[in-house]
């Protein structure tokens, strides 16, 4: 999909939910305390900024949209690794036998 059409789409998933909720345009731009004209744009896919998309995910309770955003919690932390390294003790470093030669005139 390209973007427009994720624009697109994302506009009309929140006239679904403004819909579900039976509230005016009007009712959720003012709970949302954006401008009208700024919530038609985003419910029409037109640009608008991540202020406005976020105030008007918090006016309709839907803040969990914005975990999908989020990274996935990663398991593995390089940082953890790197600090077990240092807390186990060192081997002993080996040491060379150095053996004397003696040259004979």
């Amino acid at each position: 999909m390209i973007p427009k059409e994720l624009e697109r789409k994302l506009g009309d998933n929140l006239r679904a939910v403004r819909r579900a909720r039976q509230l005016t345009q009007a009712e959720v731009a003012q709970r949302a305390n954006v401008a009208l004209g700024a919530l038609k744009h985003l419910e029409n896919g037109s640009p608008a900024t991540t202020t406005t998309l976020v105030k008007v995910l918090h006016a309709l309770e839907r803040e969990d949209w914005l975990d999908a955003l989020a990274p996935a919690q990663t398991t593995f932390n390089p940082l953890d690794l790197l600090q077990a390294q240092r807390r186990e003790p060192k081997a002993p470093a080996s040491r060379r036998v150095r053996r004397s030669s003696k040259r004979s005139s």
